[in-house]
This record gives structure tokens, C-alpha cells and sequence, in this order.
């Protein structure tokens, strides 16, 4: 989204990101993806549930401890081991939502020119 954060500055849009981790370990992913935008913290994924986007998966959580030496309770503070599906939302000038993009698999994301047209589309 970086590559198109300017035209959505410009366009009149807030861009921001929302993670399940902690507020202390944000700033260590603003630095590591040299992230220019907010990111903001849904610790107890109060959002995420609001948007329909939260899951939990016990599976998941075992990869990710055992594959990749990652705990999901330090990141997010609490146990309710549940993470976001990658999403996107744009919001038109009411405050509704006039462009969704929800994929379970992370690996695909969303063509930058595709949310870049959705934004503007949503300002019509």
C-alpha cells in the first residue's frame, strides 16, 4: 500500500493498518516494513470481531510456536489466539464501507491500482 499512499493522501483518505499484535511490538513492524502509515493495535481483537474478520486455529498457533519460534501470546498480549483475515476496507465520506477485499490466504494481496480505483469509485 505504500506504493500508492501518496494518490490516497491526496484523494482526501486516512490510511491506516490494524494489527492483533501489542503496542510494544508495533513499532518493531513500523521499523522492520519501514512503514510510513499508523498501525494501530486491536489487542483484544474487538475490530477484527466487529468486522467479521477474526479466527482462531489452534493449528495455527502450534505452526506458528513450533515452525517459526513465534508466540502468538506474547505478540498479542492475551490467549485468545485468534488472528484477522488479511483485509482491506475502504470507507466513503458517511463513514460506510464501499470497498471490501477479505482473502484467507495471505500470500494474495490486493493489486495496489485495484484499491486505488476503489477509492476513487467510493468518492463518487
Amino acid at each position: 500500500m505504500q506504493e500508492i499512499e501518496q494518490d490516497l493522501i491526496n484523494l482526501g483518505y486516512q490510511l491506516f493498518a490494524v494489527s492483533p499484535d501489542i503496542v510494544g511490538q508495533l513499532q518493531a513492524t513500523v521499523d522492520k516494513n519501514e512503514l510510513s502509515y499508523r498501525l494501530l493495535s486491536d489487542r483484544g481483537m474487538a475490530a477484527s470481531q466487529a468486522f467479521g474478520i477474526a479466527f482462531r486455529n489452534e493449528e495455527m498457533v502450534r505452526t506458528y510456536r513450533e515452525s517459526y519460534q513465534l508466540d502468538l501470546e506474547e505478540y498479542a498480549g492475551d490467549n485468545h489466539h485468534m488472528l484477522p483475515v488479511p483485509a482491506v476496507f475502504v470507507l466513503d465520506t458517511d463513514g460506510r464501507i464501499a470497498f471490501h477485499y477479505v482473502n484467507p490466504d495471505f500470500r494474495v494481496r490486493l493489486p495496489e491500482t485495484v484499491l486505488l480505483e476503489a477509492a476513487k469509485a467510493a468518492l463518487k
